[in-house]
């Protein structure tokens, strides 16, 4: 194996094999979640083709990283020997703001075998619900009571939804997409709690990347409320990590896919 795909919050593991199977050789977004080319794009519980939700304890992002390792290592061939419980192999982590997170967790805490990390668009840092992240857990309430119909009318309306919209119309589109995704009243409770997580507990805890040998690259972009830019420069400063800055969205989605692979691409070819 060589590269492990994370996706962000109410997405699923098309979103990163959409962007970045291009650059990577992946397989097709409908495909196989493990390939034999080396990706595995797994969708976190409660999300995509997952059929795990449970309860609040469930969404604890040290959770949610152990779920992931442990489907990475059940892979056929991978053991580290017969009986092995790792990965042979050194991985490639490459997460999108929620799998950015989760990409964290489980390289910091030796998870897999990580050789190279990519965080793209990080939107988790060292509070539990941040301000860039308190419309999930309004969109995930809104679900519960009303629906994805009646919720995505009534959280049009909110304070929440309006800060972000104004800052970024793909932003707030964004947003207004949770209520249409797969099966979203029924996982609402991701929205809930996913976002009152810490990705990590200080700087001195990102700073052990590096000690673990481990290189990194954060993404960020300009003008996304939900993934602040100075947070993303925080991660970078933090874990001692390249950075990369990439186009707004709301300057043209193709523009900042383009960028994006592009820098992922490069940086990888030279790491």
């Amino acid at each position: 194996m060589s590269f492990v795909l994370l996706h962000g919050l109410g997405a699923d593991r098309r979103q990163p094999l959409d962007l970045f199977g291009p650059v990577l050789g992946a397989p097709d977004a409908d495909g196989p979640a493990r390939d034999r080319r080396g990706v595995v794009a797994p969708d976190v519980r409660a999300h995509g083709a997952s059929p795990l939700v449970g309860g609040p304890a469930d969404f604890a992002l040290d959770r949610l990283a152990d779920e992931i390792a442990a489907e990475v290592v059940a892979e056929p061939g991978d053991a580290a020997s017969r009986g092995g419980n790792a990965p042979r192999r050194p991985i490639t982590l490459v997460g999108i703001s929620m799998g950015a997170a989760i990409a964290l967790r489980i390289a910091l805490r030796g998870l897999l075998p990580v050789e190279r990390a990519v965080f793209v668009r990080p939107a988790f840092g060292d509070v539990s619900l941040p301000p860039n992240l308190r419309a999930f857990p309004v969109i995930g309430e809104l679900l519960r009571e009303h629906g994805p119909r009646g919720g995505a009318e009534r959280f049009a309306r909110t304070d929440p939804y309006l800060r972000v919209a104004e800052a970024s119309p793909i932003g707030g589109r964004g947003l207004l997409a949770q209520f249409q995704a797969t099966d979203a009243a029924r996982r609402a409770i991701r929205l809930v709690e996913i976002p009152r997580n810490r990705a990590f507990a200080s700087d001195a805890e990102l700073g052990g990347l590096a000690s673990r040998g481990i290189r990194s690259l954060v993404v960020g972009a300009p003008r996304d409320p939900v993934h602040p830019f100075e947070l993303a420069e925080r991660w970078a400063a933090g874990l001692g990590a390249d950075f990369a800055r990439v186009p707004a969205r709301d300057d043209g989605q193709a523009a900042q896919t383009a960028t994006m692979r592009d820098t992922v691409a490069g940086w990888l070819s030279r790491s």
